[in-house]
């Protein structure tokens, strides 16, 4: 008797492709996985319609919902609209108080509404907004992913990112996160599977790991 398919949809990073999961495998007798590459937002589009938009693509119930960085941000939106089996996160954040200092300060002065945009377009500049001012090998590990320079998506995201309002933790969300995460450091994350050596990219650096995680919990 073969197993049952479990349905997987994935969710990139801010600005990222779909080619941001090519290291995560996960049995293809026992799960059918698709990425949901970002639309772009209508202009001051709540976060909530935009997920509602999103949420629309998930086409089978029971199916497990997978959401990176910005995009575990996006998914918990999205599952309100949607009946899952899992709703998992990685290198994200689970309510706002597990924002970094300098993300909570921006939020309350506003200093984010000066990003200019324009700049941030270029490989560069995207890859150091997104991931942070890194090492060169880790930056260019990145960079090649980020496809979506769209400035009103990027103008949205990170409004959206910064001005999360979201209290407390939905209950049904299990957070993957590593111990080096520079972007969302691990000292403002409450319970999570941490993951040794796991940096904000660990999603490439570390897919194996990733996805014995992920098979892990899906299978529980």
């Amino acid at each position: 008797m073969n197993p049952e398919i479990t349905h997987v949809y994935f969710v990139p990073g801010m600005a990222a492709g779909k080619e941001i999961f090519k290291n995560i495998r996960l049995p293809n007798n026992r799960f059918k996985t698709r990425i949901l590459e970002w639309l772009i937002p209508e202009k001051n589009e709540p976060i909530e319609l935009y997920a509602k938009r999103m949420a629309e693509r998930v086409e089978e119930p029971n199916s497990v919902l997978v959401g990176v960085s910005f995009g575990g941000v996006v998914v918990q939106e999205m599952a309100q609209y949607l009946t899952l089996k899992n709703l998992i996160i990685i290198s994200s954040v689970k309510s706002k108080k597990e924002l970094p200092t300098r993300m909570k300060f921006a939020r309350k002065t506003g200093v984010y509404k000066l990003i200019p945009t324009r700049l941030v377009l270029s490989a560069d500049n995207l890859t150091r907004f997104s991931v942070g001012p890194r090492s060169k090998k880790r930056l260019q590990l990145y960079q090649e992913f980020l496809h979506v320079r769209n400035k009103q998506y990027l103008d949205w995201a990170i409004k959206n990112m910064i001005k999360w309002q979201r209290e407390e933790p939905m209950e049904q969300v299990v957070h993957i996160h590593g111990d080096s995460d520079v972007v969302f450091p691990i000292k403002n994350i409450q319970d999570c599977i941490k993951l040794e050596g796991g940096t904000h990219i660990m999603l490439l650096n570390k897919g194996t790991k990733v996805s014995e995680k992920l098979i892990e919990i899906i299978s529980n």
